[in-house]
């Protein structure tokens, strides 16, 4: 296989649940996990997934550690409920435990991840809750008053990052107050107050070294763009804040009206550090194709930050899966869920 250089900031969803499954028909340079890899099964499924990502770090990941993420926010977005079973969604965590139940949870997930060798949590979600249906948050949101939303997403990557664990705030500058899922269209906000509420919670918790994930929202200075296609929703954001800026999925129904090429050289421009696509091959494929075309200078300073982080992230699972340690945590994630329905 004969990889470009650019692939390196291609973080891709991808087919399989092995690594033999798994096509090498592209050189990325992380990976995400959704259902479609996880085998079912509670006793396979874990086991199965660790090799699979022992044998993806093999590949991918000789010079530095790989980054391998995954959604485990808990509640509706919750990639390991086949063997965990059903957990409290974030919002309902805060309310009814605070902030000594989102750090409890934030260290489950962070546990468990470490033990699959994940190293990378795109969780918890840092967008205001504001009672809207049909947008794709509700209960992944922890409340309308933005320092009640610090103060949670705060504890829940604090849990996280005890066991190394790399959390993401998202969906920058915040998606409280839209009407369309961004999975399906492009939300758009208007009220200059009610973006500066949204950011609040990104400008006092992101750091450099933090992931950013920039959402596919239209406002009036972005316009007609998304945010996570224009400078303002990256490096060059009016509200300070830094980290390691990704957009949000690049398959996902707010960004598709732009070609592949505009799409993956507005989001370099914008100053990302990764290109992020989810769900299918084809995508991926389109992706890296849209790379090779753009002139060097504009994909290479994204790569050399990449490897930066890259340097950062632990190789998390050791060299073999260890059955008990996960049985009790499987075990311990399930008390807790059920001490949770107790409360409520």
């Amino acid at each position: 296989m004969t990889s470009h250089p650019s692939e390196d900031i291609l973080w891709v969803g991808f087919q399989g649940q092995t690594a033999k499954e798994v096509s090498d028909h592209f050189q990325p340079g992380a990976v995400i996990l959704f259902s479609r890899n996880l085998n079912p099964d509670p006793q396979k499924g874990p086991v199965q997934c660790f090799e699979m990502l022992q044998g993806l770090k093999g590949r991918w990941g000789q010079k530095d550690s790989l980054p391998i993420a995954i959604d485990q926010e808990g509640g509706a977005v919750s990639r390991l409920r086949p063997w965990v079973g059903e957990t409290p969604s974030f919002k309902n965590i805060f309310q009814t435990g605070g902030v000594e139940a989102c750090y409890l949870w934030g260290s489950l997930w962070g546990e468990g991840c470490a033990l699959l060798g994940i190293n990378i949590n795109f969780a918890p979600v840092a967008d205001r809750w504001d009672g809207h249906t049909n947008t794709g948050m509700g209960d992944r949101c922890v409340s309308i008053n933005p320092q009640e939303v610090v103060v949670a997403v705060d504890a829940y990557l604090r849990g996280m990052e005890k066991h190394r664990v790399q959390g993401c705030l998202k969906h920058f500058p915040g998606l409280g107050g839209t009407l369309i899922d961004s999975h399906q269209g492009l939300p758009s906000l208007e009220d200059s107050e009610t973006l500066a509420l949204n950011a609040l919670p990104f400008q006092e918790l992101s750091t450099a070294h933090r992931l950013i994930m920039v959402a596919h929202l239209k406002t009036p200075a972005s316009d007609p763009l998304p945010l996570s296609m224009h400078p303002l929703g990256a490096r060059k954001n009016q509200y300070g804040v830094e980290g390691i800026f990704i957009p949000d999925d690049l398959e996902m129904g707010g960004c598709q009206k732009w070609p592949w090429q505009e799409r993956v050289r507005l989001c370099l421009m914008a100053g990302h550090d990764w290109m992020l696509v989810c769900q299918t091959d084809e995508g991926v494929h389109q992706c890296a194709a849209a790379l090779k075309t753009l002139d060097e200078d504009l994909w290479s300073p994204a790569r050399q930050r990449g490897w930066t982080y890259r340097k950062t992230l632990p190789n998390l699972g050791g060299e073999k899966f260890d059955t008990q340690a996960w049985s009790d945590w499987t075990q311990r994630v399930q008390s807790a869920a059920k001490d949770f329905m107790r409360v409520r």
